[in-house]
């Protein structure tokens, strides 16, 4: 019943043009800090009438809060982990390899870039569970055989980049984090992979049974044409 009474609410709303009134967003920890900046200014220039909400939270609890018809639409790592969400792709984002600034690859790093197989003979850190970008960067390690850290997790992306200035190992950092957590950090290196390198893409999510498709369709436009105009980084692409 209230799943009914929310999709009432959303065809009564959708009637009054599109992103206009409330619109409750979820963004994951890892794309809100990176992206909001970017995004947030053409929206409210955009589309003066929307009034906006922004919740911040993992993948798994803002897909609970959106199927439950607490949240609108979410920003996250695609493919959505449930049924019943419609996906809208944004932007493909590459990672690329963080390590101590006098860390020695030897024969590891080529001309063309660091080959995903270095990862077997390297201590990847890796963000605590219930993280998506743990769950990216497990399936990266996983398909050349690599073990990561075992001893070594953190809760943001943040805390992982200051443990590898610490030189306690290496990590994966997806291109639009890399101006912002390596500013705060000193004493880093930046490798990027040999092509193709590992990615991950970024997607609107909303409920498959919510009649503001078009208006959702609306938003996923503003922002893919707020992330290109940008230029938030070379690895980043339209998806």
């Amino acid at each position: 019943m209230l799943s009914e009474l929310d999709r009432l609410v959303d065809e009564v709303n959708a009637v009054r043009g599109p992103l206009v009134g409330p619109l409750r967003v979820g963004v994951i920890p890892t794309v809100a800090p990176y992206l909001l900046p970017v995004v947030l200014p053409r929206l409210a220039k955009e589309f003066p009438d929307l009034e906006l909400s922004v919740r911040e939270e993992r993948t798994d609890p803002i897909v609970a809060e959106l199927l439950a018809g607490r949240l609108d639409v979410v920003v996250l790592a695609l493919p959505t982990p449930a049924a019943g969400v419609t996906e809208l792709a944004l932007y493909d984002e590459d990672f690329v390899l963080v390590a101590p600034a006098d860390f020695d690859f030897g024969d590891l790093e080529r001309p063309d870039g660091v080959h995903r197989e270095a990862l077997s003979r390297l201590d990847v850190l890796l963000l605590n569970e219930g993280h998506c970008l743990r769950d990216q960067a497990l399936d990266v390690c996983r398909d050349v055989g690599a073990r990561p850290a075992a001893a070594t997790y953190a809760t943001s992306l943040a805390t992982l980049v200051q443990l590898v200035s610490g030189g306690l190992g290496v990590t994966l950092v997806p291109e639009t984090a890399l101006p912002v957590e390596t500013r705060r950090a000193p004493h880093l290196g930046l490798h990027r992979f040999a092509s193709p390198a590992p990615f991950r893409r970024i997607g609107l999510g909303f409920r498959s049974a919510s009649p503001r498709a078009d208006e959702f369709g609306t938003l996923a436009a503003s922002i893919r044409s707020a992330v290109a105009e940008a230029g938030i980084a070379e690895g980043v692409r339209p998806a």
